[in-house]
């Protein structure tokens, strides 16, 4: 399994980080040469961590293990931001679910969505749970994870099934699949509680940051053309409104108040990206393809939207190990 290993070497290095104010511009004074001081930190989480689609990157691991991290994905950009200060290990991986984080061996799919698209790689080996990258000496970990174990990617599928043919009108996927959501957010809930607890075990003096996930719907769903594959194709308006409120919204309370149970920091990535989301013009976030046929995105953040959480998520790392 591919690791980014970094040395720290001067702790002013990390103040070329992000622009405005989320990073403070003055970090702690250099260490004395030669002195053996590092921060230890592992990046957990699904796709919206690991990158996976080409607007988030090149895959850098050689050869592939499925998992799909890109070079532009936010552990990627923090890595580089930080340049000495911190050593990472990026163990994410796409489609994995909390279980997978917490003690599941994950079999990774790569690219690899049919009916959108076929990886020539599939199927790949297992990779073990995520959560064994962490142990007594990690200083710091960071896990965004929750929507497979909600299986948005399912109910995207499926909205885009029910909302074929209907022009647009009514709300299909709302009616077939509402009744579901409150146990699904449910099992989020107790899956975080789960992974955290197995994180606060196996490293008991690590700071945990906890990541939210990014708009993808806008509160005005009349930006969004139906029938457009670079955006939601076939999901209705009434159901991609719902879907923001009653699924997407409700996600990122869930982690949140999982993180909140344990202490934990939570990085809000909502409100930062309001402006960005798949229907709006600087969209931070791509469509169901981001050029249709070819290239299936099947709604994942790009580049843009990376570099947007790996500057909130910098400055809770910051804050977690004392560099303020």
């Amino acid at each position: 399994m591919a690791k980014t290993r970094t040395r720290l070497a001067v702790l002013g290095s990390a103040a070329a980080l992000a622009a405005g104010a989320l990073v403070p511009a003055q970090l702690a004074a250099a260490p004395p040469a030669g002195a053996a001081a590092a921060y230890e930190w592992v990046a957990l989480g699904d796709s919206y961590t690991a990158g996976v689609i080409p607007a988030a990157g090149d895959t850098f691991e050689v050869p592939r293990d499925g998992c799909e991290r890109t070079d532009q994905s936010y552990p990627q950009v923090i890595d580089r931001d930080f340049g000495s200060l911190i050593e990472l290990t990026n163990v994410s991986c796409g489609a994995a679910t909390i279980e997978d984080i917490t003690s599941n061996p994950q079999e990774p799919i790569g690219r690899h969505l049919p009916p959108f698209s076929e990886d020539p790689d599939y199927p790949f080996p297992p990779v073990p749970p995520q959560s064994e990258a962490v142990g007594p000496g990690t200083d710091v970990v960071t896990v965004g994870a929750g929507g497979n174990t909600l299986g948005f990617g399912q109910i995207l599928l499926t909205c885009l099934q029910l909302g074929s043919g209907s022009g647009g009108v009514g709300t299909p996927c709302r009616d077939a699949l509402a009744d579901d959501i409150p146990g699904r957010l449910a099992k989020v809930g107790t899956d975080y509680d789960a992974m955290l607890n197995t994180l606060h075990e196996r490293a008991p003096h690590a700071k945990v940051v906890t990541v939210g996930y990014p708009t993808v719907i806008p509160e005005d769903t009349s930006k969004c053309r139906y029938n457009d594959w670079e955006q939601f194709a076939s999901i209705t308006p009434g159901d991609l409104d719902w879907l923001r409120n009653d699924v997407l919204e409700p996600l990122n309370t869930a982690v949140e108040k999982a993180a909140g149970r344990r202490g934990d920091t939570f990085v809000d990535l909502y409100d930062s990206s309001r402006n960005h989301s798949v229907c709006d013009a600087g969209k931070w976030v791509e469509g169901i393809f981001t050029a249709f046929p070819d290239q299936a995105a099947f709604v994942h953040p790009n580049a843009k939207g990376h570099r947007n959480a790996a500057d909130h998520v910098a400055a809770a790392i910051l804050n977690a190990v004392g560099v303020n």
